[in-house]
């Protein structure tokens, strides 16, 4: 039985998740994680697709994304992901599926949403026990939002430039936000799983 097409349209914000098969590694060391944000990097040229966030963890992917056109976002994800995929396996003699699987979309419909994918992407560390703190981990959107660091592949989720028209409180708020509880977290995890 063939698969559903994605429901997709222009300008669409999706958060997007990759997994390793059988949810083996895709990044084994630094210059892995920093070859996969060159490939984004490099397809932001080809298309002008938004990132608001992301996380790359060493067995999957968190993008929250926003395309110019519907017929964009497979290309875009194909050519990112094939572009890692061959990286990979030359690097690592691999031969066989990098992946779990096509990638999964979440489309993003409702502005109180696309705050709150934020975070759960940018916690994914957090809840894998991989970093204490997120001032540790690097692959991750969070410093840019959190700290005002340098990073080409964002551009500023809209709810967060809504948090504040001062810099340092939109920063600080952002923080709280992230490191606030929710009584509804277990839902949200549970949501976004990928088995």
């Amino acid at each position: 039985m063939p698969k559903a097409g994605r429901q997709i349209y222009d300008g669409a914000i999706c958060h997007i998740i990759q997994r390793g098969n059988n949810r083996q590694e895709i990044f084994k060391e630094d210059q892995d994680y920093k070859k996969f944000l060159s490939i984004i990097k490099g397809y932001k040229w080809v298309y002008p697709f938004e990132i608001y966030n992301y996380c790359l963890m060493r067995n999957h992917i968190h993008l929250l994304i926003k395309i110019p056109t519907a017929k964009d976002l497979a290309k875009i994800m194909q050519g990112i992901f094939q572009s890692f995929r061959f990286y990979f396996g030359k690097k690592y003699n691999y031969a066989g599926y990098l992946y779990q699987g096509r990638f999964k979309s979440k489309l993003i419909e409702k502005d109180e949403y696309l705050l709150e994918c934020a975070r759960y992407i940018e916690r994914n560390p957090l809840r894998a026990g991989i970093a204490a703190d997120l001032k540790e981990y690097r692959w991750i959107s969070y410093g840019f939002y959190a700290y005002g660091l340098r990073d080409k592949l964002i551009t500023p989720n809209p709810l967060y430039l809504a948090l504040s028209s001062d810099t340092k409180k939109r920063r600080r708020l952002y923080e709280e936000y992230i490191f606030g509880s929710r009584i509804y977290e277990e839902i949200v995890d549970r949501e976004f799983k990928i088995q």
